[in-house]
């Protein structure tokens, strides 16, 4: 009988045969523990961006903070979900054949283990379009980029991860208890069929790709901010964007060092089927480096705010006696003043009655 499409014996042959151990006490001490700092993290981020939110509610901040708010809820509810999963799982001695007869628990696991994965992801490719598009059509950003269509697109954010997790049940695959038996994914010992190696592979590819297109929006946003700053010398209306961008460089960086390993990982077994090399504690390590993921992405909000940042070159040049920052780049200002200064940039006309106030000045 082939085990990818008969629930009820999805991954137990992998039971019998697994070279994969974890310590029951050590593993049951460092979950808990992981849920415990990721829940209150999260929880942490979520009361200092809604209250940050209140604040900018009716200005272009507001969007960022909103999809930021998605972000590290959908970051919460994950250490909720998969951690007591996982705390079960090891408090139970792993035992699925007791506990599962009937796959549902490894289903749930695997659906939330690819939503609460992919989800994050994708949220941190579209906060870093929407702050491509502040920055570089500022004008376009205020009068489209309402709450509403904000709030749409997470609604579809979240229902594309939701479909991408449900596919292999809407085709009959289950999921699989992995060789650590410690958590449910998709088939990655003994690959062989198509449909499984596409399900690999299309993690991973949407995945990297979400990185790739957070990358690339973050270059963007960067060179244009930098290229305003050198060229108009403004210094007013611009500190939100930076640190914005910081946030988001971190949440970027961040992303990448977690997700990469189990990425490509998951994209090799997809290749290479069968003749893979990845082994069980390759894949186990490259899972636990994702959940950090997790635990990280709330302190990019807790650390690099605005005051936190002004303190930090507060001591930073009293203990080097340096230089470091432009101070005036963190004054607070109107946002309203910043659309206004970036719509003056982008204008031909109102540059050249700019340049011709000069020569007026100098007739009279």
């Amino acid at each position: 009988m082939n085990s990818s499409k008969s629930p009820g014996l999805a991954g137990f042959g992998i039971l019998k045969n697994t070279t994969c151990h974890t310590e029951k006490k050590i593993s049951v001490f460092f979950s808990i523990i992981f849920m415990t700092v990721g829940i209150l993290s999260n929880s942490l981020a979520i009361a200092i961006l809604m209250k940050a939110y209140q604040r900018f509610r009716q200005k272009s901040k507001a969007s960022f903070l909103l999809l930021a708010s998605g972000l590290v809820i959908t970051d919460l509810f994950g250490h909720l979900i998969n951690g007591a999963i996982a705390v079960f799982v090891y408090a139970s001695d792993k035992d699925w054949i007791r506990f599962n007869q009937s796959n549902i628990l490894c289903s749930v696991f695997g659906i939330c283990m690819v939503f609460f994965g992919l989800c994050p992801l994708f949220l941190g490719s579209v906060m870093a379009v929407e702050r491509c598009i502040g920055v570089t059509k500022p004008i376009f950003h205020s009068t489209k980029m309402t709450s509403k269509h904000v709030k749409m697109m997470l609604t579809m954010v979240c229902l594309f991860a939701v479909l991408i997790a449900l596919l292999p049940i809407l085709r009959f695959r289950a999921y699989q208890i992995q060789a650590s038996r410690t958590w449910c994914f998709y088939k990655t010992e003994h690959v062989e069929d198509w449909e499984d190696r596409f399900y690999l592979l299309l993690f991973s590819c949407l995945g990297l790709l979400a990185l790739a297109i957070s990358f690339l929006c973050n270059a963007v946003t960067g060179i244009t901010l930098l290229r305003v700053k050198f060229k108009s010398q403004q210094r007013q209306g611009r500190s939100h964007h930076f640190e914005m961008i910081i946030q988001l460089l971190a949440i970027m960086c961040v992303s990448c060092i977690c997700w990469s390993p189990f990425l490509v990982s998951m994209a090799r077994i997809g290749i290479n089927a069968s003749h893979s090399k990845e082994n069980c504690e390759t894949i186990l390590f490259a899972l636990r480096m994702a959940t950090w993921n997790q635990i990280l992405d709330p302190w990019v909000y807790i650390l690099l705010r605005k005051a936190v940042l002004k303190n930090l070159y507060k001591i930073t040049r009293g203990c080097c006696g340096m230089h470091i920052i432009n101070l005036h780049m963190w004054e607070l200002s109107s946002i309203k003043n910043s659309l206004k200064v970036a719509a003056i940039s982008e204008s031909p006309v109102s540059s050249k009655q700019i340049n011709l106030q000069p020569l007026s000045s100098t007739g009279q």
